[in-house]
């Protein structure tokens, strides 16, 4: 199966990861490992992931006139990415500077450089690709009124969205009107709702489809995740792995729940699919580096199932 259609709107940033013990308290210095760099931004990394996953994909974002940009070109167009309308803008190409624990948690810093020069006018130029999109991705990365008024556009003409809400921030009634599906962790899906309540994840899904979601993801990590739409709620349970690095894992997520969802899937198999992509992607270090292609997946899904 080859999926079709997916466009992501959204951010690319170079990934500077330091390898550290332990998280630095206020105040303190840590020597850490040699400094490594990886493509990533979570537009670049769902994109990434989406084509390896087998959809065509295109990439609408703005990068700087930097050695970054061609870094990240680069490696989306190994990843079999259309990158031709990646503008060039005077910022710097976006960063995002990384600490990474024996674990495999990491704590992320994002400076978001050309990102946020994706504003409606440069959107506007590039409307006639994202409005003929199956799957339209976009995250908020990038300015909240370029998301909110390309949601808006794309949806009106029957456009699917996803949109992953992350970084975390509330959302007006319109914007949740057009996911199909908002796809969150437990505190962006409490930020979007604005509670901070003890509530379970389901009731947290049945929340956000009250408030004019079509459809819902909840990611939670090692849990699984929730998922929420017509047919009901249920939850999609992770797979055990032995974690090297968990950068960009949620993001290998949405681009293989948009691969999905853009060859026809309902959304329960898309989520399955998906969750099985970004369990193998926690097993390597970096973002992109990590994304598995479709056969590995799919190989991966039937030795859990016993096939």
């Amino acid at each position: 199966m080859t999926g079709s259609g997916v466009v992501v709107v959204g951010s690319a940033n170079a990934d500077l990861l330091v390898e550290v013990a332990r998280r630095p308290s206020g105040g303190e210095t840590l020597l850490g490992s040699d400094l490594q760099l990886f493509p990533g931004g979570k537009g670049a990394n769902q994109a990434a992931a989406a084509a390896r996953a087998g959809a065509t994909t295109r990439f609408l974002g703005c990068m700087g006139p930097d050695a970054h940009a061609g870094f990240l070109l680069r490696s989306l167009r190994d990843a079999g990415v259309d990158v031709r309308d990646v503008r060039t803008g005077e910022r710097p190409t976006g960063t995002a500077m990384i600490l990474l624990t024996p674990d495999g948690e990491n704590s992320i810093v994002v400076s978001p450089g050309a990102n946020h020069a994706i504003d409606v006018a440069m959107a506007e130029e590039l409307a006639p690709v994202w409005l003929s999109a199956d799957v339209l991705v976009m995250n908020l990365e990038i300015p909240l009124d370029t998301v909110v008024h390309v949601v808006a556009r794309a949806a009106a003409v029957g456009v699917r969205v996803l949109l992953n809400a992350a970084p975390a921030a509330s959302l007006d009634h319109a914007v949740l009107q057009a996911c199909d599906p908002l796809v969150v962790n437990e505190y962006e899906a409490r930020t979007v709702l604005g509670s901070d309540d003890g509530t379970s994840f389901e009731a947290l899904a049945a929340d956000l489809l009250a408030g004019g979601a079509r459809s819902v993801v909840i990611t939670l990590g090692a849990a699984g995740a929730v998922v929420g739409d017509r047919d009901g709620i249920r939850v999609e349970p992770a797979h055990r792995v032995d974690v090297v690095d968990t950068t960009g894992a949620g993001d290998a997520f949405v681009g293989a729940t948009a691969c999905e969802l853009a060859g026809g899937a309902s959304l329960g198999d898309a989520v399955r699919f998906a969750t099985a992509a970004s369990a193998i992607s926690v097993t390597a270090k970096g973002a992109q580096s990590s994304y598995p292609d479709r056969s590995v997946v799919e190989a991966f899904l039937r030795e859990r199932d016993g096939a």
